[in-house]
């Protein structure tokens, strides 16, 4: 089957679809340049692994080097754009997102329905009384090797990203709301997740037990794979515009 043929066949499988759910991983961002962040990984975070500065016994070990590290990523998502995949998305009519993604590309795109199952870059709350802090924070141009958190103006705890790291709970009230779209949506497509890092790569499951088409954009293929009616083999810049356009 031609590539061509099988979008033909992924549209013709959601053209009824009076509600199509997005669900989107890293590769949703591949094209904007910030997949991983190890594009601009040099100097400083070169020999960084991200997996080190994602989670919650990292960030009480060191939090001043866990603090400078998103700020950084802060710095490099401002810098990105959205791509035509975002757009594309932000484009269709009734749609709306699930994502796992931290860098606010679908709200800059122009999509307004978006879930953050593991949180926003762009927040940033207490790690202690959790209130939400809004006050300005500058973001280093440049790798800075550490950088103090402010203090929370409620109870004096360190302010932290407002991400979810590996040995958190996902936000409840996202939580319910992407497996109430799963449950309600004529139509998946999923975009960019490897479909391992759960309880998240579970949500589809819940779809596929409907029998709701669902499609698949994917450079190689998933876990999610097998879930869905057609698997279109393209990034999503290059796919999401012929599917929903």
């Amino acid at each position: 089957m031609t590539a061509s043929s099988t979008i033909d066949t992924a549209r013709a499988l959601i053209a009824d679809a009076s509600h199509i759910e997005v669900f989107t991983g890293a590769g949703m961002s591949a094209d904007s340049g910030i997949a991983t962040y190890r594009d601009a990984q040099t100097g400083l975070w070169e020999n960084v692994d991200p997996q080190d500065m994602a989670s919650i016994d990292a960030w009480h070990d060191d939090p001043d080097t866990m603090f400078a590290w998103y700020l950084w990523r802060v710095h490099l998502a401002q810098r990105a754009e959205p791509n035509a995949g975002h757009i594309a998305i932000a484009r269709s009519p009734n749609t709306t997102v699930t994502t796992q993604n931290i860098d606010n590309l679908h709200e800059r795109a122009g999509s307004k329905e978006v879930v953050h199952l593991h949180g926003s870059l762009f927040e940033f709350r207490c790690s202690l009384c959790d209130e939400r802090f809004a006050q300005p924070i500058n973001f280093p141009t440049e790798p800075v090797e550490a950088i103090t958190p402010p203090a929370c103006p409620v109870c004096a705890g360190p302010v932290r990203p407002g991400v979810v790291w590996f040995g958190e709970a996902l936000p409840e009230a996202e939580w319910k709301e992407a497996e109430r779209r799963m449950r309600t949506a004529d139509a998946l497509v999923i975009v960019g997740t490897s479909g391992v890092v759960y309880p998240a790569a579970g949500l589809p499951l819940l779809a596929h037990a409907r029998e709701i088409p669902i499609i698949e954009v994917t450079p190689m293929r998933t876990d999610l794979s097998h879930l869905s009616d057609v698997v279109i083999e393209d990034t999503a810049a290059n796919a999401l515009p012929a599917l929903l356009g």
